[in-house]
């Protein structure tokens, strides 16, 4: 049995430790979905700062290449947020990198005899990105709340803009 107190919500003005499953554009490729997880930390009350990181990939294939994409993107973010019973709401600004992985390998190459570069290719890009979340906590039990956040996405590939979304359901935990 459940004991009252494990639903009796209490004001708590620490930080946020978040984690969740993300789905977004991928950074570089121009098509497909991406799926990964994402995890932050925030601190603060209606003038929040923190850091996210989260990692996802995508694959997609055509006749002659399987492409695997995979983003690690890393950022420092500012918060407005306000507290309205056991929920926050605020609008979150995140900037910093995003680490694009990019392997692409010919579809039956290896039949062809192919080895090396000409089978398989590998490369790195850092881009410099930002994010605008819309973010919705709410405290479920004790200190464990449900996170929802979502919003454009913008980075720089190849000296161009190249924008998309992102969105993160999870868990957090305040203490």
């Amino acid at each position: 049995m459940l004991a009252d107190d494990v639903w009796r919500y209490r004001s708590s003005s620490g930080p946020v430790v978040d984690a969740g499953l993300v789905v977004a554009f991928p950074s570089a490729l121009p098509t497909g979905l991406a799926r990964g997880v994402g995890a932050g930390v925030t601190s603060g009350g209606w003038l929040a700062w923190g850091a996210r990181a989260a990692w996802v990939t995508a694959t997609e294939s055509s006749l002659p290449w399987t492409v695997t994409h995979s983003d690690l993107r890393l950022r420092a973010t500012g918060a407005l947020q306000h507290t309205a019973g056991r929920g926050t709401i605020g609008l979150r600004l995140g900037l910093g990198g995003t680490l694009v992985h990019e392997t692409r390998t010919r579809n039956q190459g290896m039949r062809a005899g192919l080895m090396g570069a000409a089978l398989e290719t590998r490369s790195f890009a850092l881009l410099p990105a930002a994010d605008l979340d819309a973010v919705v906590a709410l405290h479920i039990a004790g200190p464990w709340l449900l996170m929802m956040s979502g919003g454009p996405s913008v980075d720089v590939f190849e000296d161009k803009l190249h924008g998309g979304w992102t969105a993160q359901l999870g868990v957090g935990w305040q203490p």
